[in-house]
């Protein structure tokens, strides 16, 4: 079990062989050079209807191709809106419409959201090695280079390395209140050595990935619509949504499933204040099946019952809580070297856009402390 990543590797390429499909293939292989020089939205502007169609793929189904579709449109309508010194307040509808359509048909908003920038974009440089930081590639890129593949890569390593949590989070949702210790005992420990291994990596965060390049070449491009002062009118799809500007968050590590879901099973709750709504809101940005998951294991847990009266059970119990605050507070961490340092540096390309909101439009450094301080107060 690969956790929340595709059970099969991201294909590169269309199943489905048709013009439109090649022509979507192109532009998005092509998008650090069209970025370079300024040519996204004339490239887009020029086409057809017919050039970024996805009709053959509708009809045929395959959800691999209907994957990268989602991926390969999301980066291009984001290279489209943010690839401007100003970005775009609307799309054409020659990528308005078939971006619509693949977002319905994944049960998503059409925004790049977590599941197109990472889940499903990546392959295995060699195809007989693990899934591992030396051995996966990105399908799609905006500007490309070292520090955006790391960024990206360091998360599709965090999903797998998480599997085995994911999991045991399955298993946890499941057991009665008086089931055996032992088997608890082995499911919480499961969680600890997974989330061990997902700290290790997220700490391999500043390796690769300098915080300047982050916030200038990376973060701009994505951005969403909600909240986001640089829209304050929102973003119009020409063609849908009877043309009315819409509002849609950006993509940001919050919609990945995993802190949820331990969440969920650990029966770590938030307190009800106004950042709960933003972290029940990301839950719109997960795929269907990633959602189901998690609302399965936050209504059939009894984890809180099965550890009470248990020295052990408690003591591994507080261990899992602890691996998951110090992902949080790493995350705050990296929120402050990533986002608020490099705010104060002027940049002559893109924009690192706002520090008080992040990509997806959340007060993210209150979001980020709140939740790391609600995980240590519920250690038992």
């Amino acid at each position: 079990m690969q956790g929340f990543l595709p059970q099969k590797v991201p294909s590169k390429s269309y199943s489905v062989q048709s013009e439109s499909c090649d022509r979507i293939q192109e532009i998005a292989s092509n998008l650090p050079k069209l970025l370079l020089t300024g040519k996204v939205q004339s490239a887009i502007n020029k086409l057809s209807p017919k050039d970024l169609s996805i009709d053959d793929l509708l009809i045929n189904q395959a959800s691999q191709d209907l994957k990268l579709a989602m991926s390969h449109l999301s980066f291009i309508a984001h290279a489209y809106i943010w690839g401007d010194n100003k970005p775009n307040e609307s799309i054409p509808s020659v990528l308005a419409n078939p971006w619509v359509k693949v977002a319905k048909n994944q049960g998503r908003p059409p925004i790049l959201s977590y599941a197109s920038y990472c889940l499903d974009n990546w392959f295995l440089i060699d195809p007989d090695e693990p899934i591992s930081l030396e051995n996966v590639g990105l399908i799609n890129n905006f500007l490309g280079g070292v520090d955006e593949d790391w960024f990206v890569t360091i998360h599709v390593c965090i999903e797998n390395a998480a599997a085995d949590a994911i999991a045991a989070c399955a298993e946890i949702s499941m057991l009665e209140t008086d089931a055996p210790e032992d088997k608890s005992i082995q499911l919480l420990k499961r969680i600890i050595i997974s989330m061990k291994k997902v700290n290790e990596i997220f700490a391999r965060m500043p390796e690769k990935c300098d915080p300047y390049i982050y916030y200038h070449r990376v973060r701009p491009f994505i951005f969403g619509t909600k909240d986001n002062p640089d829209l304050k009118n929102g973003l119009i799809y020409k063609g849908e949504f009877e043309s009315k500007p819409q509002f849609f968050r950006g993509e940001t590590g919050a919609q990945s499933s995993i802190i949820p879901s331990l969440d969920g099973a650990l029966q770590i709750t938030h307190t009800k204040d106004h950042l709960r709504h933003y972290l029940n809101e990301m839950r719109e940005y997960m795929p269907p099946k990633h959602r189901e998951f998690m609302e399965v294991l936050e209504k059939n847990s009894q984890i809180k019952k099965i550890i009470k009266g248990s020295k052990k059970l408690t003591s591994l119990y507080n261990d899992c809580l602890e691996e998951i605050r110090a992902f949080r507070a790493m995350h705050l961490e990296y929120a402050g070297t990533y986002i608020f340092k490099q705010a104060q540096i002027k940049n002559p390309f893109g924009r690192g856009g706002s520090t008080i909101t992040g990509t997806g439009g959340t007060p993210f450094m209150a979001y980020l402390k709140k939740h790391r301080d609600e995980t240590e107060d519920q250690k038992k």
